[in-house]
């Protein structure tokens, strides 16, 4: 079962987790870092989220994800922060981010919705083919 973007982040142990990457990622004019992670499915349908390591200001790298998959579980999103509101750094994704997604083939699976991107003010969605659509206002999503 493919889930929707807005069910996935509908759910309250996504919203914590979303609501504390973009607290911790410090956002701001400057001094920001990027945070991120996995959010993950069992076969029960329950959903979690594996965190990242941290980024730097306007880069974060993401660990190893095999098929698709972490621990068992099928990765149904991912996510990452754009903390920096100064006029050098992108609030929406950018092209680089759009490549990141459109290009792993290790984010092929078939549950995988694509990758959040918080801002400021709006949460993007970047779809596996590269496409980005605004989901929401980041206040309603992550606090």
């Amino acid at each position: 079962m493919i889930q929707h973007p807005i069910l996935i982040l509908n759910d309250p142990a996504v919203r914590a987790a979303l609501k504390q990457a973009w607290q911790e990622s410090k956002p701001g004019v400057s001094g920001g870092h990027e945070e991120g992670g996995f959010i993950l499915r069992d076969t029960a349908g329950n959903l979690s989220v594996a965190r990242w390591p941290k980024g730097a200001q306007d880069t974060i790298i993401l660990p190893p994800r095999p098929n698709c998959r972490i621990g068992g579980k099928d990765i149904v999103a991912s996510f990452h922060t754009h903390p920096n509101t100064g006029s050098d750094y992108l609030q929406e994704p950018s092209e680089t981010d759009k490549r990141a997604i459109r290009d792993a083939p290790d984010l092929k699976g078939a549950f995988y919705v694509g990758e959040f991107v918080i801002s400021m003010d709006k949460v993007y969605l970047i779809t596996p083919n590269g496409q980005v659509s605004e989901i929401g206002n980041s206040r309603d999503i992550a606090g």
